[in-house]
């Protein structure tokens, strides 16, 4: 349960972060295939499903709600040092989907799947240097519609290993106005400023309900994919990983480098990398 809530955590840390794929911590964890499985079979399999995906979910949860008032913070003042510890996280991962291709042949067309994935992503973080045009976050009709819509895709993308539901949201311009929503929404909760809650309910509850309607569309469509073509899902999702610490430095940069920098930098991948490998057992 603790240790299901802590890999909840990391996803849900993960995916707040632009050029960090969720999906590729699900993979890393070990949890990927289960997950899956048991939000496609959520009625068929309720009982199960729940008490696999409750702890996973509220470890998301407490991360959503924690991270967005933090993470700016760490990102602007240690960039360098908290992305290694992000690119740690993700290549301690790497020998969990490594032993799914291990002592198998290699067809040209899974290295072609591998490098192809690897261009996508490293081309998402090159286009994503730049946010798209202001999100409308006004509350009338067609606001709301294109948040569903935007919480569809970010979703989608959220569970596909190696690509970051985040920087989707970066590309679309709306992943800062989402994470001031989501803090300044906590902020009035707690400061019990009702104008503040109904203006943060208008803006989150299209946005999260499409979420979860993208979580479920996608997450059968990659069931499907992993029973017919297993072994190029694998090997896509293997050029994913690998493309995940060159968007993670291209979306966040690295800031000043000095001699202290890189040693706590080399410190916080080691953690994420042994992290990683512990979650995945």
């Amino acid at each position: 349960m603790v240790k299901n809530i802590l890999k909840g955590v990391v996803i849900g840390l993960a995916n707040v972060i632009p050029g960090v794929s969720g999906g590729t911590m699900m993979v890393s964890m070990g949890i990927y295939d289960k997950l899956i499985h048991c939000i496609t079979h959520l009625f068929s399999e309720f009982k199960k499903s729940v008490l696999f995906l409750l702890p996973i979910f509220i470890g998301i949860g407490i991360a959503v709600v924690v991270v967005p008032f933090g993470i700016e913070f760490l990102f602007a003042e240690y960039p360098f040092e908290t992305n290694l510890l992000f690119v740690g996280l993700i290549v301690g991962g790497l020998p969990a989907v490594w032993k799914n291709v291990k002592g198998k042949s290699i067809k040209i067309g899974h290295l072609l799947a591998c490098i192809a994935f690897f261009a996508v992503v490293a081309g998402l973080a090159l286009m994503g240097e730049k946010e798209g045009n202001a999100a409308d976050l006004s509350f009338s009709f067609l606001s709301v519609i294109k948040l569903f819509g935007v919480g569809i895709v970010a979703s989608a993308t959220m569970v596909i290993p190696g690509v970051s539901g985040s920087m989707m949201l970066l590309l679309m311009g709306y992943y800062h106005p989402i994470l001031e929503s989501i803090t300044d929404f906590i902020s009035a909760v707690f400061a019990f400023d009702m104008a503040g809650i109904m203006h943060g309910m208008g803006i989150l509850i299209p946005f999260g309900i499409g979420v979860v309607a993208g979580i479920f569309a996608i997450a059968k469509l990659v069931e499907i994919i992993f029973e017919k073509f297993p072994m190029y899902a694998y090997w896509a999702i293997i050029g994913l990983i690998l493309s995940s610490p060159v968007a993670i430095f291209l979306m966040g940069g690295v800031g000043s480098i000095t001699v202290l920098s890189v040693a706590v930098g080399a410190a916080a991948l080691a953690v994420g990398f042994v992290v990683a490998l512990k979650l995945g057992e």
